[in-house]
């Protein structure tokens, strides 16, 4: 399974290196430059808003799906016609209680119009991901892994016309961006669903009422998982742009450090994505997981330590490549208070798709119900004195927490013993990195080498310190028997 998890994670993460950076900082990081931070903070609140009810759209199907089909391959056929009516039926349901809420907080007509696009396109999005879990529930990862850059391919090609092409004598609008979203979903939505229907077969809609009881029965604590992360996780911006008088900006300035965190966690999330269907099937033949979980923990926690690193010392560099205006040191502040938050979701990303995939859902959910609270009592207090920068306060304080309690979970629940000499070693090498990194910064001019230079040292120190285990990697890759 090793090997599985490892060839695969290769294609993956080439294919969302290659497409999924340019599209964060080639094309959305240009809207938010064209448009302003005020104009792009009104389109990120509506889209965290939107993102939050999405659960409503799936309602823990997805996650459910792919650990189920992963399990038991001989369902897809049946699965697929009730689902895909149910998923239709839930985004009747989903588009009401967002609209209602809409009404409730007073959003005006620009932005609920902007909100029934984004609407659509949460609804479109929640489709193809469902469609994906099938295929990586078959452990069809190379199709998937196609299929998860298509849309970001399309918007980028949309989207560069738009901005570059000078097709329109008006300026890019950031409706724009919205309907760009929406063409690209559409059609990554229909190739995936050709996909899906040349392993599963004709496609008839079956409203089967007893099989939507059931199966949301089985899959509600994934979507109560999702809610409660997902509103911990997205709720900052909308809370941001609610309570203060120049919200919107405040939204926007947030949004171009959780921009470059959602960037560096995505490897992270890629993690998950080949993870959670391996431990599914792992667990049910009773397969010992902790070797692939220290694995798979160490891969992804030394470079986001690297990476951490390096943007804290050089966080006004980063902050002025990338981002114009006049309150970019103010947005440097938050960045270093936002980023460290990489290494609790790395964290998440693999003890609690662990958890996850081991059905651990009440102790999931007490957790994330508990981070939830904390978060929108931390808002609450630090939002009116410290804006943004005390969003990014709650938002580090809520991942760092919840990374540490699913750690002690996954220990209790698989009897996972402390490796002392793992966090002894990893303590040294976070110490001795930031000290190569400030004498970096100090000795050379250009900070750019300066930040490349301590992602190479860290890299040797890593394998130094045996935090990364080369000849254990090779031995994978090469042993293509296995499995």
């Amino acid at each position: 399974m090793k090997r599985l998890f490892v060839t695969n994670l290769g294609l993956v993460l080439f294919l969302n290196l290659l497409v999924k950076p340019f599209w964060m900082f080639g094309i959305d990081r240009s809207v938010q430059n064209v448009v302003g931070s005020g104009d792009y903070g009104f389109y990120i609140a509506l889209f965290n808003f939107s993102l939050i009810l999405n659960i409503l759209l799936d309602f823990g199907i997805t996650n459910y799906n792919n650990k189920n089909i992963a399990q038991n391959n001989q369902l897809l056929n049946k699965h697929l016609s009730n689902v895909i009516a149910l998923k239709f039926l839930l985004a009747i349901f989903y588009t009401i209680v967002c609209l209602v809420i809409a009404v409730i907080i007073k959003y005006d007509f620009r932005q609920i119009q902007m909100l029934l696009f984004l609407i659509a396109n949460q609804f479109l999005l929640s489709f193809i991901l469902y469609l994906r879990s099938n295929l990586s529930g078959l452990h069809m990862f190379k199709t998937d892994s196609l299929i998860s850059v298509l849309d970001r391919l399309l918007m980028i090609i949309i989207c560069s016309v738009l901005l570059w092409g000078h097709v329109t004598s008006t300026p890019f609008k950031i409706e724009w961006f919205v309907y760009s979203q929406t063409i690209a979903y559409v059609t990554t939505a229909l190739i995936t669903l050709l996909i899906v229907l040349k392993k599963a077969g004709l496609l008839k809609l079956n409203f089967d009422w007893h099989f939507f009881i059931v199966f949301l029965k089985q899959s509600y604590p994934f979507a109560l998982l999702i809610f409660l992360m997902a509103f911990y996780n997205r709720i900052d911006s909308v809370m941001l742009e609610r309570m203060l008088p120049n919200g919107a900006e405040e939204a926007g300035i947030y949004a171009q450090s959780y921009r470059i965190l959602d960037a560096a966690s995505m490897i992270a999330f890629l993690f998950a994505g080949l993870l959670l269907p391996i431990f599914s099937k792992m667990l049910k033949h009773k397969d010992p997981v902790d070797q692939l979980v220290q694995f798979s923990y160490r891969l992804i926690i030394v470079p986001a330590v690297i990476f951490v690193i390096g943007a804290i010392i050089y966080k006004e560099e980063l902050i002025q490549l990338l981002y114009h205006g006049s309150k970019l040191s103010y947005s440097a502040q938050i960045f270093s208070v936002i980023i460290p938050g990489l290494i609790a979701m790395s964290t998440t990303y693999i003890y609690g798709t662990l958890l996850t995939a081991n059905g651990s859902f009440r102790q999931l959910n007490i957790m994330a119900a508990t981070a939830m609270v904390l978060n929108i009592i931390l808002n609450i207090i630090l939002i009116p004195k410290f804006h943004a920068f005390g969003s990014a306060i709650a938002s580090l304080t809520t991942q760092s927490l919840t990374a540490l309690v699913q750690i002690l979970i996954a220990n209790k629940v698989f009897g996972f013993k402390t490796n002392y000499n793992f966090l002894l070693f990893l303590l040294i090498f976070i110490v001795g990195i930031s000290g190569i990194g400030i004498l970096f910064k100090n000795t050379f001019e250009n900070w750019f080498l300066g930040f490349v230079l301590i992602g190479i040292t860290g890299i040797i120190a890593a394998f130094a310190l045996k935090l990364i285990d080369l000849k254990g990697m090779f031995q994978i890759i090469k042993n293509r028997s296995e499995d």
